[in-house]
């Protein structure tokens, strides 16, 4: 009589959300001094709310509220319109290297990821994951493509195959081709692999502006 094997005590997706729920926890511990003196950077050279909240898509379309440490001015959304036309990027994304918008401060926490570390409070919420595809505005997506409902099937995270594959130059269809394949190949060893690129790509400074 064949013998069926032993089921795993935990689904891949329990095993991940596990795993996200420890690192973030442990992270926010670790980094709590040290993120309370980037707050008050931010805040010392532009007074106001030191967080910038932003709706992005989640698992499913679901819409989220996306926290980060502010870079820019309080009034940099106004302010867009007075640069469309230097933007670098292929729509629907916008990209200028040297946007005047941005702090001194907002210089240095972008090219170190670090305006990303308030998102580990996204990830014990469930809104996100540490590795995953990065989570994009509603404008930038059509959610009448097979390849965008795909790419929505899985959480958004903080490190992704595409962060270290380019960052800032990627355009998007190269970054959709790259959440793709990480989704068709994920597995927790991949995850692994990803984490420990992205501090060295972040170490490194490589792709960002």
């Amino acid at each position: 009589v064949p013998v069926a094997p032993p089921r795993p005590l935990l689904s891949p997706a329990a095993i991940k959300r596990l795993f996200d729920v420890l690192t973030a926890s442990l992270a926010l511990l670790v980094a709590l001094p040290f993120f309370a003196v980037l707050v008050v950077a931010v805040v010392i050279e532009s007074p106001g709310n030191p967080f910038f909240v932003q709706e992005r898509l989640g698992l499913h379309g679901r819409r989220f509220k996306l926290l980060k440490l502010r870079t820019m001015v309080r009034d940099a959304e106004q302010r867009r319109a007075e640069i469309e036309h230097l933007n670098e990027a292929k729509p629907p994304l916008f990209k200028v290297r040297n946007d005047p918008r941005i702090t001194r401060i907002g210089r240095v926490l972008r090219a170190a990821s670090l305006d990303e570390l308030p998102q580990l409070i996204n990830v014990l919420r469930g809104d996100m994951s540490i590795v995953g595809p990065r989570p994009r505005l509603p404008y930038e997506f059509s959610l009448d493509d097979p390849a965008i409902i795909r790419r929505l099937s899985v959480k958004p995270g903080l490190a992704g195959l595409w962060q270290v594959s380019g960052r800032a130059k990627l355009d998007y269809d190269e970054a959709l081709a790259l959440d793709l394949e990480y989704i068709d190949t994920w597995s927790f060893w991949l995850d692994m692999k990803l984490i420990a690129k992205t501090f060295w790509v972040v170490l490194t400074l490589r792709g960002a502006y």
